[in-house]
This record gives structure tokens, sequence and C-alpha cells, in this order.
């Protein structure tokens, strides 16, 4: 590995925090930065913080992830998601080195019927998936060395997610009611973490390739409502002590949200596997992993 640092952005969040303990832990030479220090509504911070870091290749886990809140903020959604990746890509390209970026299962309306490939054609239901489309394109542009991973219901022991939630309604409610006729795979921040790092030790390591370029898939194994995971994660935390209310399903529509969900937006990795050996676990066991963390915390964020 060079000594040069992988520069990891959005370290604030539940990938970044990921990605950096992942570094640290294994030995990788990285530099974790995020807001107020780093910040795509601060152009002036993205080229000041690549400088200072002088990175051999960017992992950009920064982003605007606020669903709901994108439709009536999709300026800054848009620069999040937009305008300062492609600024990333613009630094990279200049300075001859690999970017990764982390896209959404999102940027798919959900209608397939199937997991999706990476060749599918994409039709984003609404702001957040339409910044992120917008974001693949612009690091697509810039003509960097860019490989963009998508991924999907990214949950962690760390920062707010839908575990943490059902949990915390858990300790207060009787009875939750959770969608069930949306599909999808929950992914471990510490399982993509993993595997973003070890694309990222592979491309130091042996040099940028033209098959490592463009789109792929990446999430963890199987599939589930969101009724489902909510089930399994209250199974878990009930062994830990944590009340087992009832948890019933409803649909989509039962439960209306400002910003439309794709009912189906399973992810097909193969590519991943093909191209990296790379296949994340089970969504369960990463579920079975990170729900006793969870609970040992408490409600704290």
């Amino acid at each position: 590995m060079p000594t040069r640092p992988i520069l990891i952005t959005g370290a604030s969040g539940q990938l970044g925090h990921a990605l950096a303990a992942h570094a640290a832990r294994t030995g990788i030479p990285a530099r974790a930065v995020g807001r107020p220090g780093f910040d795509f509504d601060a152009p002036e911070t993205i080229a000041a913080t690549f400088g200072a870091a002088d990175p051999a290749l960017v992992v950009n886990a920064a982003a605007w992830t606020a669903v709901d809140a994108a439709e009536t903020s999709a300026d800054a959604a848009f620069r999040a998601n937009r305008d300062g990746p492609a600024a990333l890509a613009a630094l990279c390209r200049a300075h001859g080195i690999p970017l990764i970026h982390v896209s959404t299962d999102y940027v798919f309306d959900g209608s397939k019927g199937a997991p999706y490939t990476e060749t599918d054609p994409i039709a984003p239901l609404g702001v957040y998936g339409e910044s992120k489309a917008a974001g693949e394109a612009a690091v697509l542009a810039s003509g960097v060395d860019a490989l963009i991973l998508r991924t999907a219901w990214v949950f962690s022991a760390t920062g707010r997610n839908f575990a943490r939630t059902m949990i915390a309604a858990a300790r207060r409610l009787p009875a939750l009611r959770v969608v069930a006729d949306q599909r999808g795979a929950p992914t471990a921040a510490e399982d993509l973490a993993e595997a973003i790092l070890a694309i990222a030790s592979r491309i130091l390591a042996a040099g940028w390739q033209p098959g490592f370029a463009g789109i792929f898939h990446a999430t963890s194994a199987g599939d589930t409502s969101w009724h489902g995971f909510a089930t399994e994660i209250l199974a878990i935390a009930a062994r830990h002590g944590t009340p087992r209310p009832d948890i019933v399903p409803i649909a989509t529509a039962d439960w209306p949200t400002p910003a439309r969900r794709p009912a189906d937006s399973r992810l097909d990795c193969t590519k991943l596997r093909q191209t990296f050996g790379l296949a994340l676990p089970h969504w369960r066991d990463a579920t079975s992993r990170i729900v006793p963390a969870l609970i040992a915390q408490g409600d704290a964020p």
C-alpha cells in the first residue's frame, strides 16, 4: 500500500464512520473528513481538504440522504449529491487518482419485478433519487477513473437508521405499523465499508484497470420487506430484553410520505462478484451482529 492515504468523505455518516473504523482496524492509511471542515455546501473546503490530504484514492461517502426532506430542499440535495461529487471528480481527474463514489438503489422506480442490473434504465421517483442519478452522471462525465457503487437500506450501530428507530419504538409502543410492500436488501455499513476498502486496496496495489470503471451494485445478500426487516430486528432485540410489540404489516398507501419509494429496489450484485470476487454477507447475519450493539447503546444516536 502507498503511504499517501485514501481520502474518505462523509465521516459523520454511517458509511463514512464504518470506512474510517475499518481502515484503522486493518492498518490502511486513510484520512476521514466531514462537515464542517469538508462540506459540499462550502465548495472552497473541497479543494482545501483535497490538497491537504494529498490522497492516493478518494472514497466519496458524503451525500444528502434525507429522502423526504429532499422534496422541499431540492437545491441543497443537488448541491450535495451532484455538484459536490462533480467537483471532487474534477480534482481526482486533474491529479490522476481514482474515485470510488457511493450511490443508491433509489435511482430506480422499482417496477422491474426482478433485481436490477447495472445496465437497467434508471427512473428515479423523487428528488433524492434524481440528485443521486445526476451525481452518477456528473462523475462519469468528468473523465476520472471512477467506480460507482450503488447500495441500499444502509444500517449500522452508529447514526440514525431503521434498526435504531424500530428498537426505540419497541420500547415505547405496544404495536408498530410497518410497510410490507416495499422490497430491498438491508445492507450493513460495516460490510459495505469492508468491500469498498478491499476494492480500493486492490486498485492501489495493482493499478487501475479498465474493467474497474463504471457502475457496480453492492448490497447484502438476500432481500426482505421493511416489515420483514423490522420483524427480524425485534426478534433479536427481544432476546436481549427489549419489549416485543405487535408488528402490523401495512401497505405503502397506508403510510404516506413526501417522497415516493421504489416498491422493489433489489439490486443484482453479480458484476461485483465477478470483477472483484466480493459478496456481502446475508442481511440476517448483519442484523444479528448490529442489533445487539444497538441494544447496548440504549436510545443514543
